[in-house]
Order: structure tokens, then sequence, then C-alpha cells
């Protein structure tokens, strides 16, 4: 098993979290992101930097993980991928996401996207909340405890 972390919008606490996860249990962790990244000095940790570009991380990671792997991404279009390659998918906020309720996820975020292509103000990405950082910490922990 191995942890992929699409890194260019993953809070710094979460990253933390990850670091602190891969050593405990000695998982393989990589990071991507199109900007460089500072990881902690370990055999287990890597940091791949790729091309700046719209999904160039994603591509890398899809192209990369296996079957069995975790991603941890808050992007649902990476994640529908992920699960269609039998890995799994598990958000910063915590949530799990699984094969029933990524076409939910989805269907609403392509709707969100016509709604704003045609001008429509739809919000934004709620504030980043310690009970996030929770929710993400106690579901890592559980996944690496089941599969490890």
């Amino acid at each position: 098993m191995h942890i992929w972390v699409d890194a260019d919008a993953c809070p710094r606490v979460i990253k933390e979290i990850i670091f602190r996860a891969a050593r405990r249990v000695s998982v393989a962790t990589t990071l991507v992101a199109n900007q460089e990244l500072t990881i902690p000095a370990s055999d287990l940790i890597e940091a791949v930097q790729v091309k700046a570009g719209l999904d160039v991380a994603d591509t890398y990671i899809v192209q990369h993980l296996k079957a069995g792997d975790l991603v941890i991404t808050a992007d649902i279009p990476l994640a529908a991928e992920a699960i269609a390659q039998a890995a799994y998918a598990l958000t910063p906020r915590g949530e799990f996401l699984d094969r029933g309720i990524i076409r939910q996820r989805l269907s609403m975020r392509n709707f969100l996207d016509e709604l704003r292509n045609s001008g429509v103000e739809t919000g934004g990405t709620p504030p980043f909340h310690a009970r996030d950082r929770e929710a993400f910490a106690n579901q890592l922990d559980r996944f690496l405890t089941q599969h490890t």
C-alpha cells in the first residue's frame, strides 16, 4: 500500500498528520504538487514536483497508483479515478469517498460548474476547522489500522 497526496491544496496541518502516520506505520508516501514542497527527511516520504498546469499532479497520481493505495485529495475527479482503479480516496476533511458517493459528488460538482460558468455565484469551500483536522486524523488512523 502507498499513500498518494494531492499536495497543492492540501492544508499543512493535514500534511503533518500524514507525515507522522507514514512514519508510525512505515508506509511509503508521495506528495505530488506543481510547486516545491518541504517534507521531513525520511526514506518513506517523497515529494514529486510536476509541471504547472491543470490536472498535471492528478494525472501523475492516477498513472502511478495501484489497487489498494490511498489517495488523499479534495479533487472529486481525481478521487473518482482512484476509486475506478480500486484505490481508496480520503478527503482532507476526513471523508472517505466510495463508488456510491463519488457518482453523487461528480454530478453535484458538474452541476455547480455549469452554474458558475453561467455566471451564478455558488460560494466557495468552507473554512478548514479543527474538527476537520480531527476527522481526518481519525479516519486515516482507522484506515491504516485496517490496511497495514
